[in-house]
């Protein structure tokens, strides 16, 4: 009865040793290594909240051609925006459109506006995750609305409400999220 007896303390000992480890595991570890992913153990890129095609999307900017716009992304967000100049030398074939808003609706955009407008989302013709920056202003900011695709940029522009600056700025912009679509 002995040896019975400590066979089932030391079989006890372990069963509450392994739950022990699954319970702190669990609560430690990130829900994708939970799920068989790997975990997140490395530096993290945040993502911005844009609009494409009058759809709430999620993007990241990684790169820019300009150190002034690289360190207006990194003060934004946190992280480091690399410059890179010679993205700036891309060809106009490889590169999509970001419009972002110097004046306006107060918002999330890099400038203190509305957030950034994006043409030609992953799945369409003429993606591309390098985008040439287009600055817009408002002529009249009292009559400023939320612009939420590339087509109601343009119209805005076309009826006079609008300028558009093209600076010659290249950011690379991968979408996370987009309409109809997720990385």
């Amino acid at each position: 009865m002995g040896e019975v007896s400590r066979n089932l303390v030391v079989t006890s000992l372990v069963s509450v040793l392994m739950a022990g480890f699954v319970l702190i595991y669990t609560a430690l570890t990130p829900t994708q290594a939970q799920q068989g992913m790997i975990p997140v153990t490395g530096p993290t890129v945040p993502s911005v909240k844009g609009y494409s095609e009058g759809q709430e999307i999620l993007f990241i900017h990684t790169e820019a051609s300009d150190p002034g716009i690289a360190r207006i992304l990194t003060d934004m967000m946190g992280s480091p925006v690399l410059v890179v100049p010679s993205l700036a030398r891309a060809p106009e074939a490889m590169l999509a459109h970001v419009y972002v808003f110097k004046n306006g609706i107060k918002g999330e955009g890099p400038l203190g506006f509305q957030p950034d407008v994006f043409d030609h989302p992953p799945g369409t013709a003429g993606y591309s995750p390098l985008r040439a920056l287009n600055l817009v202003t408002w002529k009249d900011e009292q009559a400023a609305r939320e612009l939420r695709s590339a087509a109601e940029v343009k119209e805005a522009e076309a009826r006079g409400e609008v300028t558009i600056e093209r600076p010659g700025v290249v950011i690379n912009m991968p979408l996370l999220t987009w309409p109809g679509g997720e990385r």
